[in-house]
C-alpha cells in the first residue's frame, strides 16, 4: 500500500517552494535588469563625454603643430637660410 495523502502533500509543498524561489528570482532579475539599464545609460553618456575630449584633443594637436610649423617658419626667416 501507498500513502497517496503523504505524497500529494509532500508535492504541494515542494510545489511552494519551487513558486517561492522563482519569485525570488525574477525579483533578483527584476532589480539586476534594472541596474544594467542604468549603466547602460551611463555608459552612453561616457562615449559621448569621450568623444568630445578626444575632439578637443585633435583641435588641440592641430593648433599646436600649426604653432610649432609657424614658430619654425619665423626662426628660420629670423636666422636666414
Amino acid at each position: 500500500m501507498t500513502d497517496d495523502g503523504g505524497v500529494a502533500i509532500a508535492l504541494e509543498a515542494l510545489r511552494g517552494a519551487v513558486n517561492t524561489g522563482f519569485a525570488r528570482l525574477e525579483g533578483r532579475l527584476d532589480g539586476v535588469l534594472q541596474r544594467t539599464a542604468e549603466v547602460e545609460k551611463d555608459i552612453e553618456v561616457l562615449k559621448a563625454e569621450v568623444e568630445t575630449l578626444k575632439a578637443r584633443t585633435w583641435r588641440l594637436v592641430t593648433l599646436a603643430s600649426a604653432a610649432s610649423a609657424g614658430g619654425a617658419t619665423g626662426l628660420v626667416q629670423l636666422w636666414g637660410p
